[in-house]
């Protein structure tokens, strides 16, 4: 069972929130202080699998992922997705056939995968974990492979469930396998996706091109001047996102 923390009501639509490769849900924080008076319903935050503080998955794949939220989802409720980088894919996976996903909207989302890159991130996959002699270099650590390095201060609680000790030291809680997912098709996800979705990109995000985005969507949304974590570096930019989400 994946780790969440709950808020909100017990009714109205349910806002689950998936965040990127190598984070936790400690990076909804800021988003989560702004929802009571931008949300008319409850939100889960999602550690997802190998992250944080849920368990491990033997092999890692979009729908793998998708597949462990949707143990989550309570029945007979309406949903909205909230994914950013790979957790937007991986909200693209969970929505396909779902009737109770009735909107997806997904930031910061990848969509140029050259082969070296692929090649890339299976390598870091066979990589060993990592073990660090103190605390501060695992929380260092961290943030760097969260994309949170310069953004946070290695003190920053939100950094917390992303380090755990062991016998010998310190490690990043980020199971490395999670690092190969394989390649994402994102305009086949968007094709099985039978509710509207929202594709935002920070203006200054070095990891999506507009050009890409503009190809997969007619309106995409550009987040000006923020680069690949906007619910980090201006949540109320992502809430304003979420007010235009209509389930009607």
């Amino acid at each position: 069972m994946l780790w969440t923390r709950s808020g909100g009501r017990d009714d109205g639509p349910l806002l689950v929130m998936l965040h990127g490769l190598g984070a936790t849900a400690e990076v909804w924080r800021g988003v989560e202080a702004l929802l009571p008076d931008a949300w008319e319903g409850g939100w889960l935050a999602v550690d997802l699998a190998g992250h944080g503080r849920s368990p491990a998955l033997p092999t890692y794949s979009f729908a793998g992922h998708a597949a462990a939220v949707a143990d989550l989802l309570p029945d007979g409720r309406d949903v909205v997705l909230l994914g950013h980088s790979m957790g937007g894919m991986v909200a693209l996976d969970l929505a396909a056939g779902r009737p109770d996903v009735r909107r997806v909207v997904a930031f910061s989302v990848k969509t140029w995968w050259p082969p070296a890159h692929v090649e890339g991130m299976r390598a870091l996959a066979a990589k060993p974990r990592r073990v660090l002699a103190t605390r501060e270099e695992a929380l260092v650590r961290h943030a760097k492979v969260a994309g949170l390095a310069g953004l946070l201060p290695p003190d920053d609680p939100a950094l917390d469930a992303g380090v755990t000790q062991t016998g010998d030291g310190w490690t990043v809680t980020q199971d490395p396998g999670t690092n190969d997912l394989g390649t994402p098709d994102i305009a086949a996800a968007l094709a099985r996706v039978g509710v509207p979705v929202v594709l935002a990109r920070g203006s200054e995000d070095p990891f999506v091109r507009p050009e890409n985005v503009s190809d997969l969507v007619d309106d995409p949304v550009t987040l000006a001047g923020l680069g690949h974590n906007p619910h980090v570096e201006k949540p109320a930019a992502v809430v304003d996102l979420l007010r235009a989400v209509s389930l009607s």
